[in-house]
């Protein structure tokens, strides 16, 4: 079913068309929200970032583990980063971005997440001999609530896309209106992680270099592996959560969560 759905242009603000798609669907997906300069500007931002990590031999940021894992080369690379935001300035100015602001009336009284959970995450993804991160299986982001006895908070995750996608690259699978599904249907539908096989409801998130897509945390979603292996499978994408609730930043003295320790079942 790839790109068998609508692609938007994000404005100065949400539309009516563009809501009841999202509230129906539990994602949507805008083309063209920045140019290829800035996807270069954020990609070397990273390995910048990249570097000092390494250099330093950092293993988490504000509690949350780094996955560190290996280029075709086979040279040391960070494979997911957490806060990046906070480790480079163009990464951190970047979330000035005024349109961020109107993403967040698909939520009432949301914010940006800069601070709280794990903040920007930078995903490079690459399929070769000694990868360490090539795909995610089944997931829903409201787990970590029911972990901790907590309501299920709405929860968006706003994802920047810096490589363009043709369907053999893998990427981000999702199954539409899951956003919507019982407590028991969103502990118990998929095995969480292990579980990385097709599902026929599921669509298939093709993103250009530079598009915005925002999906409901709620949904089950996967990040699909490459069936093309070396250069060809190179992904680079940034998540940013839109979150509710109470105020909770992190620090460098942040506890790893419970859940996070499920970090060693994504390969």
């Amino acid at each position: 079913m790839e790109n068998a759905y609508p692609k938007f242009k994000l404005e100065s603000k949400i539309t009516e068309e563009q809501s009841k798609f999202f509230k129906q669907n539990g994602f949507i997906h805008f083309e063209n929200f920045i140019k290829p300069e800035t996807v270069d500007l954020l990609t070397k931002a990273s390995e910048r970032v990249q570097e000092k990590w390494i250099e330093k031999g950092l293993l988490k940021a504000n509690g949350v583990p780094i996955k560190y894992g290996k280029d075709l080369d086979g040279k040391k690379i960070v494979q997911r980063f957490a806060f990046i935001n906070q480790h480079d300035p163009i990464l951190g100015e970047f979330l000035n971005d005024p349109r961020f602001d109107t993403l967040l009336s698909l939520v009432p009284g949301s914010r940006l997440g800069t601070e709280e959970k794990d903040g920007m995450v930078f995903n490079h993804y690459i399929t070769g001999p000694d990868s360490k991160f090539t795909q995610m299986g089944w997931h829903t982001d409201g787990l970590r609530d029911i972990f901790y006895g907590t309501k299920v908070q709405p929860m968006l995750n706003v994802g920047i896309h810096l490589s363009t996608l043709k369907p053999e690259n893998g990427g981000l699978r999702l199954i539409p209106g899951t956003h919507k599904q019982s407590v028991f249907n969103m502990l118990f539908r998929k095995r969480y992680f292990l579980d990385n096989n097709h599902d026929p409801e599921e669509i298939a998130v093709i993103p250009k270099a530079g598009d915005l897509t925002i999906h409901d945390g709620r949904l089950w979603h996967r990040v699909a592996k490459s069936s093309v292996a070396g250069e060809a499978s190179r992904r680079r994408v940034i998540y940013i959560p839109i979150i509710t609730g109470k105020f909770e930043p992190k620090n460098e003295n942040s506890p790893t969560l419970f859940y996070q320790r499920f970090a060693g079942l994504v390969k």
